[in-house]
């Protein structure tokens, strides 16, 4: 079976929700570049449809028809890896903070890329991605709890970007130092290539000029 990657790249420097649907073919796979924080809640959520051309539309995806999920994280270590029904849920933390991969496909078997499908999206990272009714109903807590238990949460969030940012601001410090040592050891050893056959061209010509009689 034929498997085609294709790469979508959303960076999210500040917890937000990334809703949208697009379009694959049935054994295409769709992968996401998404930046988050570690210790980080990740839900996705999607729904699948199957797009009819007698009709020409999308319809609701046949019973067995599923979709396989595969995170990875910055290290290339799987953290999340299942077939989901057509329409359902994913969740995954993250342990290891910077560049995760999120794929999906279907799990179609066929060869050859024959049906259109419609994948609708809806990606939610951070306090975004906790469901605080489910918390409130669960834990009993009355209005005023349940807004300090959100506002704890998002300082907590805030916290873990910061922390971030500042890893991103100390590996890019990192990678322009680098880059400007190499450049200048490139430029001394220009220079020194540059000596090097200045002398050798004067050596030269001196053996030449001897060698005719000429000095």
């Amino acid at each position: 079976m034929e498997t085609h990657v294709s790469y979508f790249i959303f960076v999210l420097v500040i917890s937000l929700t990334n809703a949208l649907y697009f379009h694959i073919g049935e054994t295409e796979k769709k992968c996401f570049i998404e930046e988050i924080p570690d210790e980080t809640m990740v839900v996705g959520k999607y729904k699948v449809q199957v797009y009819d051309f007698s009709v020409k539309e999308y319809h609701p995806s046949a019973p067995g028809f599923g979709m396989l999920v595969e995170v990875k994280d910055p290290d290339e270590n799987i953290v999340l890896s299942r077939t989901y029904a057509a329409e359902g849920r994913f969740t995954f933390t993250s342990h290891t903070a910077g560049e995760h991969i999120i794929c999906l496909h279907s799990n179609s078997s066929a060869w050859f890329a024959s049906g259109q499908l419609r994948v609708h999206l809806d990606i939610q990272v951070g306090e975004h991605a906790v469901d605080y009714a489910q918390i409130q109903a669960k834990d009993k807590l009355s209005e005023l709890q349940l807004r300090i238990r959100q506002l704890l949460d998002q300082v907590e969030q805030i916290t873990k970007e910061q922390n971030y940012q500042r890893y991103r601001e100390e590996r890019f410090r990192q990678t322009s130092e680098s880059t400007n040592q190499r450049v200048l050891w490139w430029s001394i050893a220009q220079t020194l290539i540059l000596l090097v056959t200045g002398f050798w061209q004067m050596k030269h010509l001196k053996s030449f000029f001897e060698a005719k009689k000429l000095v």
